[in-house]
């Protein structure tokens, strides 16, 4: 699943185009100008080269993210999991909650989770 590997600019912009989907390239450009301080010629950069990777769709002047923002979630988190924690999850956990205090309500949902995972 390496086409949901996405450097820090293109996940930004990705992020953009997940928020306002599908969205007219010209407006696209005017919103990263704002938002990330690009001119329209990067802005139009990155929607080739991202199409060109498949993760996105131009079409008409019309992009579209053909690739889903959890997807790209769950391949930075596997990615994280097995580089820094050997694949451990249970050791990710530990590190992550260490000096963090939960709340009631988000030890239930993570509670929730487990079992579910364990089916």
């Amino acid at each position: 699943m390496e086409k949901c590997k996405l450097f820090d600019a293109e996940y930004k912009f990705m992020d953009i185009i997940w928020e306002f989907e599908p969205i007219n390239s010209t407006e696209l450009s005017k919103i990263c100008h704002s938002k990330l301080g690009w001119k329209k010629p990067t802005t139009y950069n990155m929607i080739r080269k991202l199409s060109e990777r498949g993760i996105l769709k131009n079409e008409n002047a019309t992009v579209t993210a053909l690739v889903k923002r959890e997807q790209v979630q769950k391949y930075e988190s596997d990615v994280l999991l097995e580089k820094a924690f050997d694949g451990s999850l249970p050791a990710f956990l530990a590190t992550f909650l260490q000096d963090k205090k939960l709340s009631k309500k988000e030890a239930q949902e993570i509670k929730k989770m487990i079992e579910e995972a364990v089916k």
